[in-house]
């Protein structure tokens, strides 16, 4: 049997390929690298060029390949885009999602791991961990689409032979152990990865949103879940369903939460280099501390985080940065040579 992943050539998903690639499995992407890169799909996996939304390259993939689960991370995730313009994150990100949904029941697909988001709960009420069972509040469209996502995946099951689990991320971040993939997009919002940016002398700092939250010192708080341990919850999930496993929501984090400055100094220690640090109004839908209590998925999935070290998230981060450095300096050199070489 193989699974489809949606989005697989962007930064989480094409560490899940990889992933389900070591795990043996056989593999199919879908994307249409609208932020995505071909060259970020390990090249084991077989690979379709289209959106999530065209239900006619669905069609295909499932008639050419004997899909029996799918994990679906395409989608779109900037909430201050989503506020800006939130009818493309309903499409994109909710309409889409039914379109896939739809595609699965009709091919008899059993099984579907959707990515969900800590931002269906807006700002957690206290400031204890965040559970499933919380209220749940989006403050920004991107949070209420994949919420809405989460409502139709409900239904669906209780009307079809399909069954879910929805894994709500927290702060993905930091790159694979193993060197072979990573954040690449170079207008990307993680901090992080703007952070690491900043060590290596690519952007001339990092701007703080808000430094007058209720915190210790004032800026918001997250839990960061490094991006292999988050892949790693995804295989458990699908070991789950394999199994029988009734439908499921299960938050993804490590309980331990970090402000923003605290990320700051420790991308600037890890680096060995401080860079500037700007001061700017607050940001609508950012919530104040969010930080996961992910005993399900630990209960429930069988889940072991192995890199649960803000550290080594950074590090991890640093080294994918200065690879696509490296590797964007080359392909700049290639090209400046085919250009010499060529005949106008």
């Amino acid at each position: 049997m193989t699974v489809l992943v949606t989005g697989g050539a962007g930064y989480i998903g094409s560490h899940m390929v990889w992933a389900l690639l070591d795990a043996g499995e056989d593999v199919v992407v879908l994307d249409r690298l609208s932020t995505g890169f071909r060259w970020a799909i390990a090249p084991e996996a077989r690979f379709y060029l289209g959106d999530v939304g065209d239900s006619a390259v669905l069609e295909r993939i499932f008639s050419d390949n004997r899909i029996d689960a799918i994990i679906h991370f395409a989608g779109s995730i900037i909430v201050p885009q989503s506020i800006a313009d939130p009818l493309s994150y309903y499409k994109n990100n909710t309409a889409n999602t039914r379109t896939v949904m739809e595609a699965a029941v009709a091919a008899g697909v059993p099984h579907f791991v959707f990515s969900s988001t800590a931002a269906v709960y807006g700002t957690p009420d206290g400031e204890g961990l965040v559970k499933e069972t919380d209220r749940l509040s989006p403050e920004s469209p991107y949070g209420l689409s994949k919420l809405m996502s989460e409502m139709m995946l409900q239904d669906a099951a209780a009307a079809h032979a399909l069954s879910y689990v929805a894994l709500r991320y927290f702060n993905v971040a930091g790159a694979d152990v193993n060197g072979r993939a990573g954040q690449s997009t170079p207008e990307a919002t993680h901090l992080i990865k703007i952070a690491c940016q900043a060590a290596l002398g690519r952007r001339q700092g990092v701007n703080v949103y808000g430094t007058d939250y209720p915190t210790p010192d004032g800026t918001g708080i997250r839990d960061y879940i490094h991006v292999n341990d988050l892949v790693a919850a995804h295989l458990q999930a699908l070991a789950y369903l394999r199994a029988g496993g009734k439908p499921l929501v299960a938050n993804c984090g490590y309980g331990q939460g970090y402000s923003v400055l605290e990320v700051l100094e420790t991308v600037m220690k890890v680096r060995g280099r401080k860079f500037k640090v700007n001061v700017a109004p607050r940001r609508p839908g950012d919530a104040v501390r969010v930080v996961a209590d992910a005993t399900i998925a630990r209960q429930k999935l069988d889940w072991v985080p192995r890199f649960d070290s803000l550290d080594l998230i950074v590090q991890t981060a640093l080294d994918w940065e200065e690879h696509i450095q490296r590797k964007n300096s080359y392909d700049i050199e290639g090209i400046n040579k085919l250009l010499e070489s060529a005949q106008f």
